[in-house]
């Protein structure tokens, strides 16, 4: 009731007002006061749920400056209402978010160390910037209703001033995304450096890598080590997302992924499904923020005997290539690493022989394998069947081909990662 009778009793303009000034708090700023005084401006302080009273009104007002610091969830849905009725009406706003504690460049019109920050930016300006800002939109508004109108500002003070802002922002800007962009550089480096450098080709086993990031640096991770004169571990870990996050989780991954233990002059292979479980147990107990996870398959090849045995955690199923035979799927389950810390994993193992190949690979590469159909049946990609037959390192060259050229949408851009296997 209160409320009501209040609004009730708000004057509304009666002639073409330069400023219309809204706010829920009790008094307008004095610097901002003092301005309109100075700069001999006619202008009226209204609150903001007054505004529906004024908008068959709105032919009579030049700029509006809108308050809207502390405002609760319901004002901040009134607010961008009220901004597209003036924009509609060709009425220039002024979005003042907050009040920062910084030197002001008008001493003389706000002595205090006081400033406002506009709406839409996250950038301070002095009470000069704001006078600069109601002048223009004044001139423009008076310009398009047909009112004579001479700018307040001299439009070569406002070119000037303008353009000595934007040149000192773009020289800062250039300055830190130069600065970023180097520094992503060497974390990219930093962390191929955890990649393998040699791969453990033998007579019996040839070894190939594709690796792309989608930025300098990557979400994927791979690696392949020699465990003992019998054993190669191997596995392709993907943690979601991309970019810096997800590269340094990369870097916890493989410290966190251990193939095997050493107890004094004894060591321990463990199993694919302990690797697993071992891995998510540390994720897990990271707690880390953003809900980050990633998914990962790792496998144990005997080199003696071609046996391998794998178990995957939310990753791609690795893809069997095996001569006169279509590829498959070798299809195991397993839940992401780093959600719940108490999740088992299994194993399967599967004998191999001559002449097969054997992929690991990221979600990145999925689009270049495989597809479904309308009844959501697999279906290897046409390009998949083509270099299939290729020896494992002409057939990465392939995929290295296919990815770069391949021309997607910047929101499908992802990391690649794949790590092929044959049997010589």
């Amino acid at each position: 009731m209160e409320k009501a009778k209040l609004l009730s009793t708000i004057e509304l303009p009666r002639s073409f007002t330069d400023v219309l000034y809204l706010t829920n708090r009790d008094q307008a700023p004095s610097e901002v006061k003092r301005l309109l005084k100075q700069r001999k401006l006619s202008f009226k302080k209204m609150p903001i749920d007054a505004f529906p009273q004024i908008r068959e009104r709105l032919d009579l007002i030049g700029t509006v400056i809108i308050d809207a610091e502390d405002l609760d969830m319901s004002q901040q849905q009134k607010l961008a209402r009220i901004i597209e009725s003036l924009e509609t009406e060709n009425i220039g706003v002024i979005l003042l978010t907050s009040r920062v504690a910084l030197p002001v460049k008008s001493f003389s019109l706000a002595p205090s160390k006081s400033s406002f920050s506009m709406g839409g930016t996250m950038e301070s300006v002095s009470i000069d910037e704001l006078w600069v800002r109601v002048s223009v939109n004044l001139a423009y508004r008076k310009k398009s209703v047909g009112m004579a109108v001479k700018p307040a500002v001299p439009p070569k003070q406002v070119q000037t001033i303008a353009k000595n802002k934007l040149a000192e922002q773009l020289t800062m800007t250039g300055a830190l995304v130069d600065n970023l962009a180097e520094q992503l550089r060497l974390a990219g480096l930093v962390q191929q450096d955890f990649l393998p450098t040699q791969l453990p080709n033998r007579d019996e086993v040839r070894w190939a890598t594709v690796f792309l990031p989608a930025e300098w640096v990557s979400g994927d991770i791979y690696n392949i080590v020699r465990i003992d004169e019998q054993h190669i571990g191997f596995y392709v870990a993907d943690v979601v997302g991309h970019g810096m996050p997800a590269a340094l989780l990369t870097i916890f991954v493989k410290q966190a992924l251990v193939m095997r233990e050493t107890i004094k002059n004894h060591y321990y292979i463990y199993s694919p499904a302990d690797v697993m479980k071992n891995l998510n147990v540390r994720m897990a107990a990271q707690k880390l923020s953003g809900y980050q996870f990633a998914t990962c398959c790792y496998c144990l090849l005997n080199i003696k005997t071609l046996q391998l045995t794998f178990a995957r955690a939310g990753h791609p199923y690795p893809i069997l290539i095996r001569a006169g035979e279509q590829p498959q799927r070798l299809e195991i389950e397993g839940s992401l690493l780093g959600i719940f810390g108490e999740a088992e994993y299994v194993q399967e193992s599967i004998q191999l022989q001559q002449g097969d190949k054997l992929l690991l690979y990221s979600d990145g590469l999925e689009p270049f394998i495989s597809s479904f159909d309308d009844k959501g049946d697999f279906n290897f990609s046409k390009e998949f069947y083509e270099i299939g037959d290729f020896p494992i390192v002409e057939m990465m060259g392939k995929f290295n081909t296919l990815a770069q050229n391949r021309k997607i949408a910047p929101s499908e851009i992802d990391d690649i990662t794949m790590v092929g296997l044959e049997i010589l």
